[in-house]
């Protein structure tokens, strides 16, 4: 196969994006479009930037006084793996498997996946 291409809008779009993160943030952005690309070109699908302008108002929703417990980070690690496999098809190694989507070794993976009790089945994807 070979290695689709990115169009200038998405490529504008890319660089228009403030990147909260890091270098991964991108990196992963870019993988997923690649797994997930169909023809020659690969389509870019962010969600729209926050506002890099410090003067900007703020959100208009009060702050909250709840903090993500060790159960919360565990649903959501098992929700985003479980989105992984349906989007790889049940796919954890290689170059078009979950973990490259999920920007970790396949052997994480597969050990997250045990600790959380996440089995590859066929009726889950």
């Amino acid at each position: 196969r070979r290695a689709p291409r990115l169009t200038q809008a998405a490529l504008s779009q890319l660089a228009a994006h403030h990147w909260p993160g890091n270098v991964r943030e991108l990196q992963n952005v870019v993988e997923r479009a690649v797994i997930l690309s169909q023809g020659r070109t690969l389509d870019i699908h962010l969600q729209p930037s926050p506002s890099r302008d410090p003067m900007a108002p703020s959100s208009s929703a009060p702050p909250t006084s709840r903090v993500a417990t060790r159960q919360d980070w565990r649903r959501q690690e098992r929700e985003n793996i479980a989105q992984a496999l349906r989007l790889t098809k049940g796919k954890i190694f290689g170059a078009n498997g979950a973990a490259v989507l999920l920007g970790m070794k396949p052997t994480t993976l597969a050990s997250r996946m045990k600790a959380l009790g996440i089995k590859k089945t066929k009726a889950d994807l």
